[in-house]
């Protein structure tokens, strides 16, 4: 997909700080919005702002990524399959807890990784059979090395990239294309309280921003600020012998 973009727009995740903005990017493009997630009474709040704001039909649906049996009823109940679906599920967690928890650690791989690829496989294979549409995965940059401060979460992440980047090539001569965004530090309600630099720290509306221009100009990898890959280059480039001995 090239050029304008038109909707209906799928929101998978649609409660986090980064999914609301990516849902008025959308919609300020005249794009209808479909927003899914567990609980999406509490979603009736953005579906009047965007409605209000915008002019464009907003609809709620209840999704749960974990429940993978679910997913392909949850596809076909929507009232029309969306032209696009961004995928904003995910859970990082605690580390920690994560090296204890075993139980824990299988909700994040399962949040970050099995949830979201269940459903864009199940609306890739609609998608594939219609001859049309755009998938966008938030991945994110901890999935390109594994590192001691984060590697649950990055794991799952990076299994999300793989799958992707597989997805994307699969889909290539089928009408259907595939975006993954790297979008590094973001200022969210799950970054709140951590200590990062400034300049890494890209706002939710810029994520927006940025996945709409993917979009419109069929984009298959983005890094939502250009330095992280460069910032991922260098640490990829770093010799396992010397990363291990890092605190990265």
């Amino acid at each position: 997909m090239s050029g304008r973009v038109q909707g209906p727009v799928l929101i998978l995740g649609a409660s986090s700080d980064m999914a609301r903005a990516v849902a008025r990017g959308f919609a300020a493009k005249g794009c209808a919005i479909q927003l899914a997630a567990r609980d999406p009474d509490r979603l009736a709040d953005d579906k009047a702002d965007l409605e209000t704001r915008y002019g464009v039909a907003v609809s709620l649906h209840a999704v749960d990524a974990l429940d993978i049996e679910s997913h392909a009823g949850f596809v076909s109940g929507l009232p029309a399959l969306p032209a696009i679906a961004v995928c904003a599920i995910g859970l990082m967690g605690d580390q920690d807890e994560n090296e204890i928890d075993m139980t824990r650690a299988a909700q994040i791989l399962r949040s970050n990784f099995e949830g979201p690829a269940s459903l864009l496989a199940v609306l890739a294979n609609a998608m594939e059979a219609r001859g049309s549409g755009t998938l966008v995965g938030i991945s994110s940059v901890a999935g390109e090395r594994g590192r001691a401060s984060n590697y649950v979460y990055g794991s799952a992440k990076a299994g999300f990239t793989a799958f992707l980047s597989g997805l994307r090539n699969r889909l290539a001569q089928k009408g259907v294309h595939v975006v993954t965004v790297l979008p590094g530090f973001v200022a969210t309600r799950m970054t709140e309280g951590m200590d990062l630099p400034k300049k890494l720290v890209a706002e939710p509306a810029e994520v927006a921003t940025a996945i709409v221009a993917a979009v419109e100009k069929s984009r298959n990898v983005i890094y939502v600020r250009r330095i992280w890959g460069l910032i991922m280059a260098i640490i990829k480039a770093i010799p396992e012998q010397i990363f291990k001995k890092t605190s990265i």
